[in-house]
């Protein structure tokens, strides 16, 4: 997601005419990094290394940050404009991008997801012992129980990682659970002494090592693959047993992410390379760009990294982003990557705000300290003035002579949830409200606030804000009620989960499927409070968040588990395993809804359900894609052959006849339709299935086809045998866009499965929608 030079027009970029520049920097020009995608092939004999090559021909070693040699080839230099443009003539250089910055996507969920003790997935991969995960974000803190090595055999012989130590760092910091461990700073220190907006990283609150300053990596990393830890909780709620989905699997960290400062595609970079060479067999990376808009994979370095580290047989996941509910909200598209959405779990932290008059509103919280316990207070909404800040209750914003000894509404929004309860409790306010607006619809999650608080889906939160404007005396009180399990429905698609369509090639739906990922407990920091705010100095073993970064590790546990169980399966076999066993239903047996509209949601919302790992285990028939479709699907979708080699770092010849991208042997079908076809228009697709289950098996064709739309498959029925272990099927799928009436998504839904009347149902999602030509 990386930009072009701002000072080029983008299709130029490559083709820039030749000058020779020097390589000593003009005093005024700033100076900013850049990553150079350079074909490895093309290096002089003369140069024993590439390091030799780059310092000698492209820039000075001084201004070289990282060398790139495994899932990308070529180096990241701190180079003024001029010098960039230069260098990109260079007959070696594929492309150069701008550095960018990006942004963290932020018990019982393992039961939750179909897993339990000595039966099923846990059992029959030893809890997943012999497979590595890497997790890319912001570092670790080991002494937690979830990274205990306690009965864990000798680390795998493949394994060629380090413990990299540093400060608050040491090598016995690592152990047989926490096998290795990397910090890469190199692009945001450069980043920083270039003079923009860039925060540094503070030393005061940072550790220059791979130890956790925040909190969201040992989170993350404790989701994946947290060992036992009895008596777990977040001051006393989910209290229980914590453990990630692959307890028993390596965890190798890479911290690229500081606190309050984002992380850079160059140290992104830097760390595929790593984890790739380390010997990772998964990568966890909760990560996105911050500003919405999906690059092209030719310039989006997590793509490009992704892609080298999937065609090495390397499983990565990412995050779908929590810019939900709006439409084509869903990051981390390319088809290679696993792109993960978050629903919710059937446990939740319930509190009421009972009004004066007798109103009782649900909410949720997750305030531990000294309760209400019943008192009515005065209530007052800020925002009843008009003024936008107050209503927000944003830093300085609240008058202490209006709020002091009051409970005080607050709008979401602008601010961290937790920090609006700092300034009411520092204006005097002996308690919150926190009101959602309609974009956040009646998504709720939980907070370790400071004072006693209640958040409020949008209805409740108008509920009481009518309240307060039409009572003279109003009144409240706040009633939290601890943990509540077994809920129903769950689960229920998170409100702030990216949602399709695929902004950047809609031929392929994403997101792939749903995790747990609101209300999750796991490993936190000693470095900062359960709300993340410098003032919190509380400490906890544990804490709770959401966000799609949670669900991601989710799927990254269950790849280790189905890796440890099947180690031949490919990262595109598991991510078939995962999406066509998915669960569409909640624990009601109802369609799953959607958490922001209370409707029943839709592919867009979770693509192919919820993970079900029981049945991933066993899925009967698989999608598998190889490098060379990966490189003809980005033919199809218009690339030459060179912007091809940038992502794929080989040379390709794309087909004579250019294929079509939604012929990727992908585990969902999307067809896109004109609007201005005229009359029923019909469009061909072809799949191949292999067989991972029974040798001879008999599968039959199941139809639900989207409504207005006709479904039809050949051949309907596919008989394997020990010889006939792949088939190939065509599903022809005709609309009239003239007559077609698309739902509030603007599309239509419907699905494909195969049945061998036994366990197996391998179902794939349909998506009919219509475009208008361009």
């Amino acid at each position: 997601m990386a930009t072009f030079l701002s000072s080029f027009p983008p299709m130029l970029f490559l083709l820039f005419i030749s000058f020779n520049f020097p390589k000593s920097f003009s005093t005024y020009q700033t100076v900013k990094t850049f990553i150079f995608r350079v074909d490895s092939q093309s290096k002089p004999s003369i140069f024993p290394t590439h390091y030799h090559w780059y310092t000698s021909e492209f820039a000075e070693p001084t201004r070289i940050l990282h060398i790139y040699d495994t899932v990308f080839h070529g180096f990241s230099a701190s180079l003024t404009e001029t010098h960039a443009a230069s260098l990109s003539n260079h007959p070696s250089v594929l492309a150069v991008f701008e550095d960018r910055r990006r942004e963290l996507h932020t018990t019982r969920s393992p039961q939750f997801l179909g897993l339990r003790n000595q039966h099923g997935l846990w059992s029959d991969s030893d809890y997943g012992s012999d497979v590595i995960i890497g997790v890319f974000d912001t570092g670790v803190w080991p002494e937690r129980r979830s990274f205990s090595d306690t009965n864990l055999g000798s680390i795998p012989a493949r394994w060629k990682g380090v413990c990299q130590t540093g400060a608050k760092f040491v090598a016995t910091n690592c152990n047989r659970k926490l096998i290795g461990a990397r910090f890469f700073s190199k692009g945001h220190e450069a980043a920083e002494g270039q003079g923009g907006p860039i925060a540094g990283i503070n030393e005061t609150v940072e550790f220059m090592s791979p130890r956790d300053a925040d909190g969201h990596g040992t989170h993350t990393a404790s989701t994946a693959a947290g060992r036992h830890a009895f008596r777990a909780s977040m001051e006393g709620y989910a209290a229980g047993i914590a453990k990630g989905v692959a307890p028993k699997a390596r965890l190798a960290v890479y911290k690229v992410c500081w606190k309050n400062s984002g992380c850079f595609d160059s140290d992104i970079l830097a760390a595929f390379d790593a984890a790739v060479n380390d010997g990772v067999d998964v990568i966890s990376i909760s990560i996105g760009g911050g500003d919405g808009i999906s690059s092209p994979f030719y310039l989006d370095p997590i793509a490009i990294g992704a892609y080298g580290a999937v065609s090495r047989g390397v499983f990565v996941s990412s995050s779908a982003g929590n810019d939900g509910p709006n439409l084509m909200s869903v990051t981390n598209l390319a088809p290679w990557l696993v792109t993960v959405g978050a629903g919710t779990i059937d446990r939740n932290f319930p509190a009421d705000v009972i009004l004066g008059d007798g109103r009782r509103l649900n909410g949720v919280s997750l305030y531990s300290g000294e309760q209400i316990k019943g008192k009515m207070y005065p209530l007052v909404y800020p925002g009843k003035s008009g003024v936008l800040s107050a209503s927000l209750c944003m830093e300085n914003s609240l008058d202490p002579n209006v709020v002091k000894g009051k409970i005080v509404i607050c709008d979401r929004g602008s601010s961290p949830r937790v920090a609006k309860g700092l300034v009411v409790k520092k204006a005097g306010g002996v308690g919150m409200i926190l009101a959602n607006g309609a974009s956040n619809g009646e998504g709720l999650v939980g907070d370790a606030h400071l004072l006693p608080a209640c958040a409020l889906g949008s209805d409740e939160g108008d509920a009481v804000k009518s309240y307060v404007s039409s009572s003279a005396n109003p009144t409240a009180t706040i009633d939290v009620k601890g943990t509540v399990i077994g809920i129903k429905p769950a689960p229920v698609v998170a409100s702030f989960s990216g949602r399709g369509p695929n902004g950047l090639n809609p031929e392929i739906l994403k997101p792939d499927l749903i995790a747990p990922g609101v209300n999750i407990l796991a490993a936190w920091t000693d470095a900062v409070g359960p709300t993340g705010l410098d003032s919190d100095q509380r400490k906890t073993e544990f804490n709770i968040l959401s966000g799609t970064s949670m669900a991601c590790p989710h799927v990254s546990g269950a790849a280790a588990l189905l890796k440890s169980a099947h180690p031949d399966w490919s990262p595109a076999v598991i991510r078939s395993a995962m999406m066509t066993t998915a669960s569409i239903s909640d624990n009601k047996n109802q369609p799953m809804i959607d958490e922001a509209t209370g409707k029943q949601s839709t592919p867009y919302d979770f693509g192919a359900g919820h993970l079900n790992l029981d049945r991933a285990m066993d899925p009967g028939l698989i999608y598998d894609i190889t490098n060379n479709d990966y490189e003809n699907f980005l033919c199809a979708i218009g690339y030459n052959p060179k912007l091809v080699q940038v992502v794929t770092r080989s040379a390709v010849v794309c087909p004579m006849k250019k294929p079509m991208p939604e012929n990727l042997n992908y585990p969902s079908i999307a067809a896109l339709f004109s609007t201005t076809s005229r009359g029923p228009t019909s469009k061909t697709f072809i799949r191949t299935v292999t067989n991972v289950g029974q040798t001879n098996a008999v599968y039959v064709a199941k139809i639900e086809a989207p409504k207005g739309v006709t479904v039809t498959v050949k051949p309907m029925k596919l008989v394997f045998t020990p010889a006939v272990k792949k088939m190939s099927f065509f599903v022809t799928i005709t609309a009239d866009s003239k007559h077609l009436v698309l739902d509030d998504a603007g599309a239509v839904f419907g699905s494909l499965s195969w049945t061998d009347g036994n366990k197996h149902v391998v179902r794939s999602p349909i998506v009919v929608t219509q475009l208008d030509p361009f």
